[in-house]
């Protein structure tokens, strides 16, 4: 590891305030949908990230998940410049909006994969797939939208298992319908017979499907970079959206589409 003592001193950092009632954490849990447990591990990214950023010679870019524990950091002003910022790192990293475009979208998948590189590197194993979304993913899935689910409920959209059950429960119906109808009061008895086989096989199949696969916990956001600077009183060369920062640590420019 290129520098063990900061990232002791990462490693320490609390993100919670011990008097609060309503912490860092449970808020960022409750604002993305997130079990206690994907929540520690996410907050553990995050420290990962932003000590690649104080030692990284190249720009790079997050995961989504990683992403939304940035954007709530910088909403705790204090904690993020001062007692991070400041206090831990010595430096700034600063965190600005993508300007769009296929050349910015090309920019941020490498600057993602130089991440990846840099985890490894750094810390001795591949990054955690259920935080660290392959490229395809982390910069296709980025329909994001503000919703009030006091007022709105939040539907979502039908995996292919489900649309297949949600065919074969329909044409089952309707078969059975019609043969209900032709033999009687005998054609029932074989319609609730055959409507409890089918729901017990589609139960089965989403058993199986869930045991096999990896659970979502998160959503895929546009381009972040990070860009630091050693100026501790917050005047450096960067702004929110994006420039140059030329100092140590995470040169270049830094974006963020999320």
């Amino acid at each position: 590891m290129k520098d063990r003592p900061l990232w002791n001193k990462i490693e320490e950092f609390q993100f919670d305030d011990v008097n609060s009632k309503f912490t860092f954490s449970q808020r960022l849990a409750r604002e993305n949908g997130w079990s206690k447990t994907y929540t520690v591990a996410v907050l553990e990214e995050y420290k990962r990230f932003i000590y690649l950023c104080c030692i990284s010679d190249n720009p790079i870019t997050p995961s989504d998940p990683v992403d939304q524990v940035w954007h709530l950091h910088l909403t705790y002003t204090e904690s993020y410049w001062n007692y991070l910022c400041k206090d831990t790192l010595g430096k700034i990293i600063h965190h600005g909006p993508t300007k769009g475009g296929n050349s910015e979208r090309k920019k941020f998948k490498d600057w993602y994969q130089l991440t990846f590189d840099l985890y490894h590197e750094e810390f001795g194993h591949k990054v955690p797939e259920n935080i660290w979304w392959n490229s395809e993913r982390r910069f296709k899935e980025i329909n994001f939208t503000r919703v009030n689910r006091h007022k709105n409920w939040v539907i979502p959209k039908p995996t292919r298992l489900i649309a297949q059950n949600l065919l074969l429960l329909t044409s089952s119906i309707a078969v059975l319908g019609l043969f209900t109808f032709a033999s009687g009061d005998s054609g029932t008895v074989v319609f609730l017979v055959m409507f409890v086989v089918f729901v017990i096989i589609a139960i089965i199949r989403g058993i199986s499907i869930n045991k096999g696969g990896k659970r979502d916990n998160s959503g895929c956001g546009g381009g972040t970079g990070c860009a630091s600077s050693d100026n501790s009183d917050g005047d450096s060369g960067c702004s929110s959206s994006g420039c140059g920062s030329g100092c140590g640590g995470c040169g270049g420019c830094g974006g963020c589409g999320g």
